[in-house]
This record gives structure tokens, sequence and C-alpha cells, in this order.
């Protein structure tokens, strides 16, 4: 699975003018699922955000993580991260999960996230979404459970 993590004081997504999901500080994941990929690698983003340290300790050091500051996760699916962009000017996108597979496998990484104690708020998968962020430092971190 893919993600692309982004520090943030504030986040929201909406849905056909809808508000599906918002945070106020923690953590706006785009996830993708990655063909071949199973609930092993969702389980394994999941246990890796969950104590990844990246917000400020009281000495300015990032050495706290979103479950250190109480803070919670916005996960959006974004089969957009499976792009292949190594030839031409159009990207591919055939690395990415079938949308059955992908759709299940957001899912589940939510879940995930939830079963270790962090507040989730989702975007709708397949959507056309509009995603707002207030993106915090700016952190921006890319994670890859295949890399």
């Amino acid at each position: 699975m893919r993600a692309l993590i982004q520090r943030v004081s504030e986040a929201s997504v909406t849905v056909d003018s809808e508000v599906t999901g918002e945070i106020g500080a923690g953590l706006l994941v785009l996830v993708c699922a990655m063909e071949g990929d199973t609930e092993a690698e969702a389980d394994h983003l999941a246990a890796k955000i969950s104590k990844l340290r990246i917000f400020q300790d009281d000495a300015g050091k990032m050495n706290r993580s979103v479950r250190d500051i109480g803070g919670a996760v916005l996960a959006v699916s974004q089969f957009t991260l499976a792009a292949d962009t190594r030839r031409g000017n159009r990207p591919g996108f055939s690395d990415a999960a079938d949308p059955e597979t992908g759709a299940r496998l957001y899912a589940y990484f939510c879940e995930a996230l939830t079963g270790l104690g962090l507040p989730v708020a989702t975007g709708r998968f397949g959507a056309d979404m509009k995603v707002r962020l207030l993106n915090d430092g700016p952190v921006t971190i890319w994670m890859d459970t295949t890399a």
C-alpha cells in the first residue's frame, strides 16, 4: 500500500456538498491499495502511521505521534498514488488494486487505525472528493509498504 501523510492543523473532505469527514489536529492520509496488497500491508501501514513521530515535543523536535497528541486521522482513498509516470505524459494506473480490492483494503485500513485507538474520519471510496487541509509545517511523508 502507498500513503501520502500530511501533518495538519485541520482537514476535511466533501462529497456532493456534504462533509463526509473532518478532523482538527492530526494526519491527513491519502491511501492507495496496490495490486497484490493484502490485509497484512494495511495492518503494517496503520501501525507505522499510528507511531510516526512527526509532531513537535516541548523542545520543538518532531518526537510525538498522532496518538501522543490526542490527534485524529482523516483517511482518503486515492488510487492516483499508483500513477506510473515513467513513459509518456499520461499516467498509467495498472499497478493499483482493482476497485473491489481497493475498497475492501481501504475500509480494513481505516478499521485497523481505529483498532489502534485513533479517531478516524473518512472520505467515500470512489467518489469525486474535495479535500481541504491546513498543512502544519508543512510536513508531508511518503510511505510505501513495498519499498
